[in-house]
């Protein structure tokens, strides 16, 4: 039995033993001899029942997923989980499939669904039992496959797509910096485009960090010009199918990046409202 059906078959007996009201509900897809498996809140409408929104990022890497989806957590009191921190806490770990995965992400490529759908699922079970409820996801679903399975068991409000032309997103990935110190994320890169031919112009100044973090910033590992321009190239391939998805009937928002500014928050705001 491999490690993962030992996970599934854990998870399955520890169900067992909860009342229904607490049950979480598990949704396992098989394919050949993959196993993948979610644990998330039972459907619920979104009826003023008491829980936190449900919303869903997307967009390329680089595109400011992180920036604004931290943002409207600490807004609207939700858990804002970003799968890529969940692939980079488990690098850090002493697991035996970090050494696995750090070969896959310094590459550029896509983490297995398997795995990712195995982290998240052990981050909603740590935020169930916290007390916490509602999310912002960002960076998931990155597949089909993950959103069909994800769509099966949870509903989700609002999807965001966030778009930015890829010129500028390979600049903003090869800006961003982290503060070794508090893990504060910043970004060194100065957009400064002036619009030509009818296309609108593009400005966006550095989020630079305060005093006590310009020392102690580093760079990602995997934000090198070859690996960025293979992770766009993957998520075209992989990923922006997963925007078709979204985008049949469902509060959907599409929202083309030419700056930073309050707007673009309000107008989520509102589409979330109507």
């Amino acid at each position: 039995m491999t490690a993962l059906q030992h996970l599934l078959s854990a998870a399955a007996r520890g169900a067992a033993k909860r009342s229904p009201a607490a049950r979480m509900m598990t949704a396992v897809a098989c394919e050949a001899d993959t196993a993948i498996h979610v644990n998330l809140a039972p459907k619920t409408r979104r009826d003023g029942g008491g829980r936190g929104v449900q919303w869903i990022f997307l967009g390329c890497p680089g595109v400011g997923k992180g920036t604004y989806a931290s943002r409207l957590s600490q807004l609207l009191g939700v858990p804002h989980i970003a799968t890529g921190d969940l692939v980079r806490n488990e690098l850090a770990s002493s697991s035996p499939q970090a050494r696995q995965l750090a070969d896959i992400t310094n590459q550029g490529k896509l983490v297995s669904d398997e795995v990712i759908m195995t982290l998240l699922s052990k981050r909603l079970q740590q935020q169930e039992a916290n007390g916490e409820s509602g999310f912002i996801l960002d960076g998931f679903p990155r597949t089909i496959r993950q959103a069909e399975i994800f769509e099966g068991v949870t509903d989700v409000d609002l999807v965001v797509n966030l778009k930015l032309r890829e010129d500028v997103l390979l600049e903003k990935c090869l800006g961003r910096r982290i503060c070794s110190q508090c893990g504060g994320n910043f970004n060194v890169a100065f957009i400064n485009i002036r619009g030509e031919n009818g296309e609108p112009g593009m400005y966006m100044p550095p989020l630079l960090p305060p005093p006590q973090c310009t020392t102690k910033l580093i760079s990602r590992p995997d934000d090198t010009e070859e690996v960025v321009k293979e992770r766009l190239h993957v998520y075209y391939e992989m990923s922006q199918p997963v925007e078709e998805f979204y985008s049949q009937p469902r509060k959907t928002v599409g929202i083309q990046l030419t700056r930073r500014n309050r707007r673009i928050m309000a107008k989520i705001f509102a589409s979330a409202e109507t």
